[in-house]
Parts: structure tokens; sequence; C-alpha cells
């Protein structure tokens, strides 16, 4: 079987990996130089400790199975099992953490509260003040500016890959045919568009109707910490943005602690992950309203330097890279993904919107499933 995928960010990516692995040739075309969207500005965590329920979590449980598996046959993914804490600050955000440890499915998210000594004792850059920490020991992270790299590099060992950047899918011209913007016509068994947020042209002409939106959402990324952060860190904000903590305490705590006016004005939570390098990767916003803004406000970045520096105890180490990014994601946020048969031979599979990087291995094999690959 002949493979075509169109995309080559991490979703496009492990569908080549699905096809690659069972055996079949595979040519992946981007209309970069390399992904520059959503695949490379983004944390670079496997989150599995919000997930809603069912099909969501069920995805990212076994994302994070074929994460590792894939980690260990490419150490160049950086893949790192290293769990997550949520500090909370006072009794409110504390009933949050404590009812999602106690939800039927936590030992699989692997949901423990733990008191700040035992946080520390886990994370010891963790030197500031909070009371206790929902402690997730299935979350991971891999490096995300460079992922793609190493997957392609790994695939291209196969004999079996092909990587074409620099060209624009234009035109479907036949059954699992499609021609880019240099005139060539590619021809396979099956066409995969994996176009990210990318979401017009020969999008919009193959499904007028999408039920996907896009998302904007602003991060930055500090120099070296000069210690290891141990794990990912998250605050309790989070908690209001991730359907894992639906409950009444999080009712409770909404109506008595509002979140911080910049905070509530830009949706905004504190994610953090440590780079191989040392430095943080911090973020982020949410900005649903179009036409986005083209520039980058500082009043987030602010907030988020204080609530990391209260974690830490300990200044923010110097920023050095500021930027947004857009990714798409199912107007029915319950849905993993869109996945959509556009022509014969042809599937649309886009808007895993903030699960992306952590569902993509799944997200691939279940297309690879469906289509008997």
């Amino acid at each position: 079987m002949r493979v075509i995928v169109v995309g080559g960010g991490v979703v496009g990516t492990m569908h080549a990996w699905q096809a690659v692995q069972r055996g079949h040739e595979v040519v992946q075309i981007e209309r970069e130089a390399e992904a520059r969207g959503a695949s490379l500005r983004n944390f670079g965590q496997i989150w599995v400790s919000g997930r809603a329920g069912g099909e969501e979590l069920a995805t990212a449980l076994r994302a994070r199975e074929l994460w590792e598996g894939i980690g260990a046959a490419v150490p160049g993914l950086g893949f790192r099992a290293i769990g997550s804490l949520t500090p909370v600050r006072n009794a409110d955000e504390y009933a949050v953490a404590t009812a999602a440890a106690a939800r039927p499915d936590a030992p699989a998210r692997g949901f423990k509260v733990v008191t700040a000594a035992e946080a520390r004792a886990v994370n010891p850059a963790l030197r500031g003040a909070f009371e206790a920490a929902l402690w997730c020991e299935r979350d991971a992270a891999v490096e995300p500016r460079t992922a793609q790299l190493a997957l392609r590099a790994h695939l291209r060992d196969s004999g079996r890959y092909t990587f074409l950047p620099g060209r624009e899918v234009r035109e479907v011209v036949a059954t699992a045919a499609v021609r880019d913007d240099h005139g060539d016509v590619h021809r396979g068994d099956a066409v995969i568009l994996a176009t990210g947020a990318w979401l017009g042209g020969l999008v919009r002409e193959l499904a007028p109707d999408l039920p996907v939106r896009r998302v904007r959402l602003q991060m930055m990324q500090t120099d070296p910490l000069g210690e290891e952060l141990t794990t990912s860190v998250a605050d309790a904000d989070s908690f209001r943005y991730y359907p894992a903590y639906a409950s009444p305490q999080l009712d409770a705590l909404a109506a008595a602690r509002p979140q911080a006016a910049v905070a509530a004005e830009h949706r905004m939570q504190l994610l953090m992950v440590q780079r191989r390098d040392g430095g943080l990767t911090i973020g982020d916003t949410h900005e649903y309203e179009h036409p986005f803004a083209f520039d980058t406000l500082e009043d987030p970045y602010d907030h988020l330097a204080g609530v990391v520096e209260g974690f830490l105890g300990r200044p923010l180490p110097k920023v050095r890279r500021r930027w947004a990014g857009v990714y798409a994601q199912c107007t029915d946020t319950s849905r993993v993904v869109h996945r959509q048969q556009v022509r014969e031979g042809v599937w649309l599979v886009t808007g895993p919107g903030g699960r992306g990087m952590t569902c993509s291995p799944a997200i691939a094999e279940t297309t690879a499933n469906e289509l008997g690959w």
C-alpha cells in the first residue's frame, strides 16, 4: 500500500509512522520547509491528567503507551515519564484536587494528593508557598521543537518513507491522488489530510461545513533554570479548563475564588515543562474570537511569571522567547478528533485541539485500523 500524508505536524507524522510500521510506503508532503504550527508551538506534554473520561481518556492512555514505545525506538524524541504536579494554595483548590483523586478512573490517571513536603521530595525545585499538590504519575513529555525531525529521520531509515517539503497540495485529482503547487501528482491507495489549523483553501473546498474552529494561544520560554524541574507543573487554574476536574468542589471554587482579572480575560492557566536545555516552556492563554490579534500581550506573561515565581520561590530566569500559536479544535469539545472521508480515497483528520501532541499516536492508530491498513 502507498499512503500520501499531507501535513508535516505531529498528527500527520504519526499517520506516516503507523503506515510505515505496518509495512507500507509513505510520501509526506508539507507546505513549509518544516512544520511550523502547533506541533512545535506547544509544551511537549503527554497530558493524561485533565482529560475527560470515556473515549478521551482511553485515547490519551493508549497514546501515552504508544509514546513510550516510540520514545524507546527514537531517543531523539526526548521522551520522559516525568509525571506532573499541580500545587494547591487554599482549601477550595485542595477540595478540587481531593475530588479528582477520588474519581473512579483516578488510578488509571495516576492521581494522588500529596503534601507539600511530598511534592518537594518529588520536585525539589518547588520551594515556594503551597499547601499540597495533585500528583499525576501518567503524564510525560517530549521535545516539541525537534520531535518531527527525529521521527522523520527514523522513518527515512525504513527505506519506505519520503518527505517532500515546500509543496502545498492544491487539488484532489482522482481517487487517492492529489496535485501540489509544483504541478506534481501524488498517487496512492489512501490520502490523509492532516493539515492542522490550515482550514482554508483545499480543506474548505472539500469540507465546507467543517465542525472545527481555530484557537490562538501565547507561550514563552526562559533561559536555563539552573536546576532540574523533575515534573511538569500546572496551577489550580487548570482545574477550571480541563474536564477531568468537573465536580461540585470545582463549582464551589469558581464561586468563592474567581480567577484573577487578567487570567479570566485571557482564559489562562499555568502549564510549565522544562526543556532538555534547562529552559522552561510556560503558558498559556486561549483566544477564540476571529480575527485573532497579530501581536502578543505582556499582561498574561507577567501573570504567569508571578505564578511560577510563587511556586519556585525564586525569580524566573530571563525570558528568551515569546510566541503565539494556533491550533484546530472540534466545536464539540467532547470529540477527540474530526475524521471525515472527503473524497474517494481521501480522509481529513483534524481538530484534536490542545490534545494533538498527547493523543496523535492513538488518533493515527485508529485511522489505520479503520482504513484497514
